[in-house]
């Protein structure tokens, strides 16, 4: 079994921390160019990249690090920056306290196209001007962040958000100037809840419909339109997600965790995994574990 470190304050050592920027280049030489090991946060993660070479492993699938990219990482994702040499750039934690603190409702984080919790995770690759503009909020952030101005929480909070809108109107799909109204955007967030609550049991798009009295065709084009996926891709990436994090650190053997993820025969849930990873759990355990 592998070990994993699971972070649950933005502080290790003050609680009451809720909030922090740090340079990249600053962790790279605090770590002696030591590898990072894949570890998760219980809060929210942005990484600006001015430049760096390496990958990054979000939930097991790998990104390579370059010039001019954004990463967002929701609470709860595994993931692992490997560097090949020093990273310039900002790490940014946050966490729902510090939302709470500036008065930014979670559902805001929930409407923006960034921070994929399940499947694919790749960066944001905005364009030099607009990478100029992002790298200025970061800046901004990290100067009032190292100073005592008064109400600086707030300040750098204000400033938060604008980053994250920028970034959001960077994005393909911008669920907030899409012209669906904005019951989809409630209508996804129960969607959500629901499959985090139920997915080791209901795997049907037509049962979590049926629970937000809606059709499973409407429930889709929703989600499509907002997340770029539809809601039975968005169900199974959940499963994959989470089947990948039981066979990387835990023992349990491949039945098991077909059981647990609700599928009644091993062979089924083997079939599955190949299907949406290619690879079958047991190679997939041996690839990740020892490459």
């Amino acid at each position: 079994m592998a070990n994993i470190k699971i972070y649950q304050a933005v502080n290790a050592h003050e609680d009451h921390i809720t909030f922090e920027i740090s340079k990249m280049e600053t962790i790279f030489t605090k770590r002696n160019g030591k590898q990072d090991t894949p570890h998760r946060h219980n809060y929210f993660t942005v990484l600006i990249i001015n430049h760096a070479n390496g990958v990054h492993k979000i939930d097991f699938n790998s990104y390579p690090l370059s010039s001019n990219q954004i990463y967002f990482v929701a609470p709860g994702q595994v993931h692992q920056v490997i560097e090949h040499e020093k990273s310039y750039g900002y790490v940014m934690t946050f966490s729902n306290q510090f939302l709470v603190q500036n008065s930014i409702p979670l559902s805001f984080i929930e409407s923006l196209n960034l921070f994929q919790d399940y499947g694919q995770s790749p960066p944001l690759l905005p364009n030099r001007e607009q990478f100029e503009v992002i790298q200025n909020y970061a800046e901004n952030i990290f100067s009032i962040f190292k100073s005592d101005a008064p109400m600086k929480i707030l300040s750098i909070g204000s400033f938060l958000k604008l980053l994250l809108i920028e970034c959001n109107n960077i994005c393909t799909i911008n669920p907030i100037e899409s012209t669906i109204d904005n019951s989809g955007t409630e209508l996804i967030r129960k969607f959500k809840k629901h499959v985090e609550k139920e997915y080791k049991q209901e795997h049907s798009t037509t049962y979590y419909a049926n629970k937000l009295n809606i059709t499973a065709d409407h429930l889709n084009r929703t989600f499509k339109a907002r997340i770029g996926k539809t809601a039975k891709e968005y169900i199974q990436s959940r499963i994959i997600t989470e089947a990948k994090r039981l066979l990387y650190f835990t023992n349990a053997s491949n039945k098991e965790i077909g059981y647990e993820l609700g599928f009644n025969e091993p062979a089924n849930f083997s079939a599955f995994f190949k299907k949406h990873t290619h690879l079958s759990p047991s190679r997939f355990k041996k690839t990740e574990i020892n490459p």
